[in-house]
């Protein structure tokens, strides 16, 4: 029975494996990755709030990119912001970074209190480029 496909980044399979989620899963002609934090390769957090966002997207592109997606296929997207008040404009003035041109994704931006040491986390739901419907369980 065909449900979904995993989607590992290279090179993070164990950190994955280890917290006991997958970074992504294909299903259905979309992608639905997981929230993506400002982590460093051995799962720590960045600590400055520039440098974690954009780690955070940097690792928001590896599995988009191993899915073969870019950020142009992500048509919603989901901000955790730990103290938004005080940390949004830090954050929002690195998405046109990442974003992309118009017409944007859908965008929700939710204030937390602790996303397990982070300050910022994004995850997106992209559609699969053409060709791309339903993977297999693996």
């Amino acid at each position: 029975m065909v449900l979904r496909e995993v989607v590992f980044p290279p090179g993070r399979q164990a950190l994955y494996e280890r917290n006991r989620y997958s970074p992504a899963i294909k299903s259905n002609g979309l992608l639905f990755v997981s929230g993506q934090v400002g982590s460093r390769s051995d799962g720590s957090p960045e600590p400055d709030l520039a440098a974690q966002t954009h780690l955070a997207f940097e690792n928001l592109n590896a599995v988009l990119g191993a899915a073969g997606c870019t950020f142009e296929n992500v048509i919603d997207v989901t901000a955790f912001v730990v103290d938004p008040e005080q940390n949004v404009e830090t954050i929002w003035n690195i998405f046109p970074n990442y974003w992309g041109s118009a017409p944007y994704p859908t965008l929700t931006v939710v204030g937390v209190t602790w996303p397990s040491g982070f300050q910022f986390e994004i995850k997106v739901i992209a559609r699969l480029p053409d060709g791309s419907e339903w993977g297999e369980v693996k």
